[in-house]
């Protein structure tokens, strides 16, 4: 599977849904991208990663530098990290988990329950 990531917009969020291999070749187009849309004016940004089935420590890096741009704009980010699918969950969500940065991160299941305030984040 190719590297892919596309842009919409559903409300006020902007969302960019990755999918493939998020690694050292790869991080640096997601990196450009969510740079992009600050630039563009938008500060509530929803990562969809549920279709990424592997992460190096080059993606969690540009996801911590995702986060660390957001807050800088007083922005809201969460990520789409579904906890059953695809070979028994998501595997960013286990490699965030395991290096101990998920807990930074407001993570919701799908793109319908990050649009809405009304359900909080999941547990760590």
């Amino acid at each position: 599977m190719a590297f892919k990531v596309t842009g919409v917009e559903q409300g006020e969020w902007a969302v960019l849904r990755v999918s493939g291999e998020l690694d050292l070749m790869t991080s640096p187009v997601l990196r450009q991208r969510v740079h992009d849309v600050v630039a563009e004016g938008h500060h509530s940004l929803i990562l969809d990663l549920s279709e990424v089935f592997f992460c190096d420590s080059s993606g969690v890096g540009v996801l911590v530098a995702a986060r660390r741009l957001i807050r800088s704009c007083q922005g809201r980010l969460r990520l789409i990290l579904p906890d059953q699918g695809a070979d028994d969950g998501s595997h960013v969500n286990r490699v965030l988990g395991a290096l101990g940065v998920r807990r930074l991160f407001d993570v919701r299941p799908d793109v319908d329950s990050a649009t809405t305030d009304e359900v909080g984040p999941l547990s760590a």
